[in-house]
């Protein structure tokens, strides 16, 4: 039922993403736009939208991933008094895909997970979980877009280096895409207002910080 549910989302945000297309060209064809993919991707109000179809897509597959992990059924095996349970036996089963004539887990991650992972499998616990969840709910929202993305792609490599394919390479692809549209990926999101509130804030802090060195070095000489 939830991969039902997950196909229908998938299709309603394709079909959003060719009907904001569709308007793109004929408002072109129209002579309303400027033919260049360049200046369609520097229009932020018309591009944004694509991103905001594929961030909500994205950050629907990571909250239903994640939410059962953290709030569901699965939670005591993830977070709860015996966290660490199901990230073992994940990464036991990655260890068996390691071995044979055709590994699907390189020899390299194997290591990896042998000396690094298992041994700490209750802080990985929480950090996929919790992981899931975060980057979900920043991808919807529009909050720290970029760099959810980002860790959305450090995630899906983890699981496809662990030899899971499933929708990770499809997300791959769309979260290398939002980290490349750079702002425009949270126009239409909480980063449109909180970037520019940031930038002038900090900017602000780091003049009066250095007026105030400058301050201190003149009145020293």
């Amino acid at each position: 039922m939830a991969d039902a549910h997950q196909s229908e989302f998938t299709e309603l945000c394709w079909m959003e993403f060719f009907d904001v297309a569709r308007s793109a060209r004929y408002e072109t064809s129209a002579g309303k736009a400027d033919p260049s993919m360049a200046t369609f991707i520097g229009n932020r109000s018309l591009s944004g939208i694509i991103w905001l179809v594929l961030r909500l897509w994205l950050g629907y597959a990571w909250l239903q991933a994640g939410w059962g992990k953290v709030f569901g059924e699965k939670a005591a095996v993830w977070v709860g008094d015996k966290a660490g349970v199901a990230v073992t036996g994940f990464l036991k089963g990655a260890l068996a895909r390691a071995t044979g004539e055709n590994p699907l887990v390189p020899a390299w991650y194997a290591d990896f997970i042998r000396d690094v992972a298992l041994p700490n499998a209750q802080v990985f616990s929480y950090l996929v979980a919790y992981g899931e969840v975060l980057v979900g709910l920043a991808l919807v929202v529009g909050v720290a877009t970029n760099f959810a993305a980002l860790m959305g792609i450090i995630m899906n490599l983890s699981y496809l280096f662990a030899g899971t394919i499933s929708k990770n390479p499809q997300m791959l692809l769309a979260e290398a895409a939002i980290v490349f549209a750079g702002l425009a990926a949270g126009y239409y999101g909480i980063d449109r207002y909180l970037l520019p509130y940031l930038r002038t804030h900090l900017s602000r802090a780091v003049w009066s910080k250095g007026a105030r060195n400058g301050n201190m070095g003149t009145s020293r000489s």
